[in-house]
């Protein structure tokens, strides 16, 4: 099957859902659905795990964590500081405050990328732009910056890099205070937190 016939198809399935949360509210002029497509198959939607938590251990004032899973699982565990807003709740007028802001990047996360994909979708199709996934979801956050792989030995320098990043980012999102910088390994001072709980199932 074509893939960008799937990508539609996959749109407008979202988008009839879309009405039901979106239905007698006001809101921004809707983009065209061919404008829609191609903003969705570019890759620049999403942020890696990496990206997300460099951003949050530089504590970056334009970063805006929405979490749209259900309130039952974001009581559970979640990224710091990041705002509940479930999939169904979306369109609530007290919801859609936190998007739009100039200069924010607002990213999406959920246990996987299904439902957060189905948030972007939903905002993009009312004209919100600045909002981003977050590729992998917390599955993918477990794997990456809380359990992360140790490279081989004869990896390259930019994996032994990226690892070491890791390890300093998972000592400071599980008990430690992490300086971080573009060009160097994580400076790491031990600062006992609570530490995160695993992510269990998906979407």
């Amino acid at each position: 099957m074509n893939r960008n016939y799937f990508i539609l198809t996959f749109i407008m399935l979202i988008l009839a859902a879309g009405t039901l949360f979106f239905h007698n509210k006001p809101e921004k002029q809707p983009i065209p659905p061919d404008e829609l497509l191609w903003n969705i198959i570019q890759p620049t939607r999403y942020m890696s795990t990496d990206q997300v938590a460099k951003l949050i251990i530089q504590k970056n004032p334009t970063l805006e964590l929405i979490d749209v899973r259900s309130p039952r699982e974001y009581a559970e565990f979640s990224l710091p500081n990041a705002i509940n807003i479930p999939l169904d709740s979306m369109a609530s007028s007290s919801s859609l405050q936190y998007f739009g802001i100039p200069g924010t990047k607002v990213v999406l996360f959920a246990n996987d990328d299904l439902l957060s994909d189905q948030a972007w979708v939903l905002l993009r199709r009312q004209g919100f732009k600045g909002n981003y996934v977050m590729k992998g979801g917390l599955n993918l956050w477990m794997n990456t910056i809380i359990r992360p792989q140790a490279p081989a030995e004869t990896a390259p320098a930019t994996e032994v890099e990226l690892y070491h990043f890791r390890e300093g980012a998972r000592l400071f999102f599980t008990g430690a205070k992490v300086e971080a910088t573009a060009t160097s390994k994580p400076k790491v001072v031990v600062q006992r937190r609570k530490k995160a709980a695993a992510v269990s199932g998906g979407c």
